[in-house]
């Protein structure tokens, strides 16, 4: 018996250590898989894991035998469980949503358009917009150091205290009131532009004649050398306003129907006006400074020339507070046409002093310049007569004076607003959706900038009446100045205002160019277009050149 059970012992313990040595072996492949399966959880892949889990409970529901998945028969204790749970954060999938997983099929969702560059946040024209920087410290500086040299020019005894103490008695009061008057103009302006469109549209056209005309006549009834100069150019120049009035009559009623449209959207703005509060409260303040520093200039060497430096620097600074307010409107408006959003107007009016700055700086020296060279090459381009060297002269500015065009146009702030597009770019993105939309006849022919224009000269020559008629009474030999320069802030003050419908009209044509199709636009161009290339409306073309050199 005892040689018998020591063969059934060894048996036994032969296929207990095979036994052991097979446990080992599926330990060392369970070690092996929870490995891959760590690494497969450490990049994301936890589809495998989710999967078994999944199965085993719709198994448990269904008293079905399944296979339980290898990591759930880790003991709760085990280090790779412990690992694998704690090194991914996925939740697991529920068996329902697992289900509705395996049942759809999975699809790549379609790209959106991207709206990113609506809110770029690069700086535009740094060039531009360090030259202005360094201007402006430049004109604060000079201007306190007049306002000094003022000072002790008043406290010392001397012809210059004499002198400057009759221009703050006789000279001040009349700028300051004309200021007033200019800004209280504006606003009435831009308001009466608003809300009667079609009526103020020829209003503004014939006012400007008239109002610079009486300007003129009045300050020739003076009777001095230096006033009857000063009258002439206001008479010239209200000689070539009413030949321009009579000349764009038939533009008027399609100028009106645009501007109409083109407002309706400042409704929903009730804030738009508060960068225009702030430009010109800005500007009273500065111009109130600069005319002290003129007066100091008088106590310092080169008066004249200190006196046109300051007189720059004022029509630039003017000229980049109007195309910040622009700027701000035109963000507001462009993106309520292009996207339907009603954008925070304080967002847009401090992105226009930051972010696009520096095209306003850019724009402000070269749109006021080019417009003025095309309207001198067009006239001009006007004129007949028999000397071909002169006119073919005229046709070779012209040219050059479009093509310069292309690549700097008032039309650009709004892409500029909209995208943060450098002056340049917008410039040329612009005018080349213009032609792409067939739109330049009607776009080239557009008054809104003309209205605008004249509506400032309207302002600055109210100025010019009241100003003159006061001085003439209290100090006639100051006269011609104070006419000069409170024709100059009035012009500045109502331009500031005018931003708003200039800008609404020029993203108005701007927005439609690049989507003809949105709802918010009606067939007012589409419609024009079509009249003018059918020849059904009679349209009065820009000069261009005279016929017999077209051929």
């Amino acid at each position: 018996m005892g040689a018998a059970a020591e063969p059934v012992v060894e048996r036994e313990r032969e296929e207990e250590e095979v036994r052991e040595r097979n446990e080992k072996r599926e330990e060392e492949m369970e070690m092996e898989t929870e490995v891959v399966k760590v690494k497969d959880l450490e990049k994301g892949e936890v589809g495998l894991e989710g999967e078994e889990k999944v199965v085993h409970d719709n198994n448990v529901n269904n008293g079905e035998e399944f296979q339980i998945s290898m990591m759930q028969r880790l003991n709760p204790t085990n280090p790779l469980r412990v690992l694998v749970q704690n090194s991914t954060r996925v939740d697991t999938p529920s068996p329902s949503q697992f289900s509705q997983h395996s049942t759809q099929p999975r699809f790549t969702p379609t790209p959106q358009p991207s709206i990113t560059t609506l809110n770029s946040r690069a700086y535009t024209n740094k060039i531009s917009l360090f030259l202005f920087l360094v201007h402006m410290v430049a004109a604060i500086g000079l201007v306190g150091f007049l306002i000094y040299k003022g000072v002790q020019g008043i406290l010392q005894a001397s012809d210059i205290k004499r002198k400057e103490m009759k221009i703050l008695k006789f000279y001040i009061p009349q700028v300051e009131a004309s200021s007033l008057l200019s800004i209280t103009l504006a606003f009435a302006w831009q308001k009466a532009l608003r809300e009667w469109p079609k009526i103020m549209v020829p209003f503004i056209l014939w006012s400007s004649f008239l109002l610079s005309l009486s300007a003129g006549i009045l300050l020739i009834c003076f009777q001095k050398p230096s006033t009857d100069g000063v009258g002439v150019c206001f008479i010239a120049f209200a000689i070539g306003n009413g030949l321009y009035a009579c000349w764009v009559t038939q533009r008027m009623g399609f100028c009106s129907r645009v501007l109409i449209k083109a407002l309706e959207p400042v409704s929903k703005f009730p804030d738009i006006n508060h960068p225009i509060y702030l430009m010109l409260g800005v500007a009273f303040i500065w111009m109130s400074l600069w005319i002290l520093a003129v007066i100091g200039a008088l106590n310092f060497y080169l008066p004249p020339l200190i006196i046109i430096l300051l007189v720059l620097s004022l029509a630039w600074t003017a000229e980049v507070m109007r195309n910040v307010a622009n700027i701000t409107v035109s963000r507001v408006i462009a993106l309520y046409y292009l996207r339907g959003m009603q954008s925070s107007t304080q967002f847009c009016f401090q992105r226009a002093l930051t972010k696009n700055l520096g095209s306003a700086c850019l724009g402000s020296l070269f749109v006021p310049t080019i417009e003025a060279l095309r309207i001198v090459a067009r006239a001009l381009n006007l004129l007949e007569g028999e000397d071909e060297f002169m006119f073919s002269c005229a046709h070779c500015c012209l040219n050059v004076m479009q093509s310069i065009f292309r690549y700097g146009n008032g039309w650009a702030f709004v892409q500029i607003a909209a995208y943060g597009k450098g002056f340049v770019r917008a410039s040329q993105d612009t005018w080349g959706l213009f032609e792409r939309q067939e739109i330049v006849p009607v776009v080239d022919a557009d008054m809104t900038s003309s209205i605008c224009f004249l509506t400032g000269v309207c302002s600055g020559s109210i100025c010019v009446i009241v100003a003159a008629a006061w001085t003439a009474r209290v100090h006639q030999s100051f006269t011609a100045t104070i006419s000069l320069l409170v024709f100059i802030i009035g012009y500045l003050m109502t331009r500031i205002a005018m931003a708003v419908p200039h800008a609404c009209v020029g993203c108005y044509y701007v927005c439609y160019a690049e989507n003809p199709d949105n709802r918010l636009f009606d067939k007012t161009i589409k419609d024009r277009v079509h009249m003018i290339q059918s020849g059904r409306d009679v349209v009065v073309p820009t000069p261009r050149l005279p016929r017999r050199y077209t051929t």
